[in-house]
């Protein structure tokens, strides 16, 4: 499986400051990160895969939003965010 409870914890740990830490925007937008990227390899192998497609589509809605979010409550976190992760904006 691509995302175990260790891949998770060490995300939090990075962006959320804690492993409990689970509901920080910075935590969500990082994870939405990771599984966009990995949904996005599947989807180079497959073309075909429609409901992955989907699915990816959804959940770079939610991290959009996200980041929304982020940039009208602190503009400097969100600029660092966007930085680290490699988003293009």
């Amino acid at each position: 499986m691509y995302l175990t409870s260790e891949i998770k914890a060490d995300i939090f740990k990075k962006y959320g400051g804690s492993e409990k830490n689970t509901g920080s925007t910075e935590a969500q937008i990082a994870l939405f990160t990771h599984r966009i990227n990995h949904l996005t390899g599947h989807l180079k192998n497959n073309q075909k895969d429609y409901n992955t497609e989907r699915s990816l589509v959804r959940l770079v809605g939610k991290r959009r939003s996200l980041l929304d979010y982020l940039k009208k409550k602190d503009i400097e976190k969100y600029r660092a965010l966007i930085k680290e992760l490699n988003i293009r904006k």
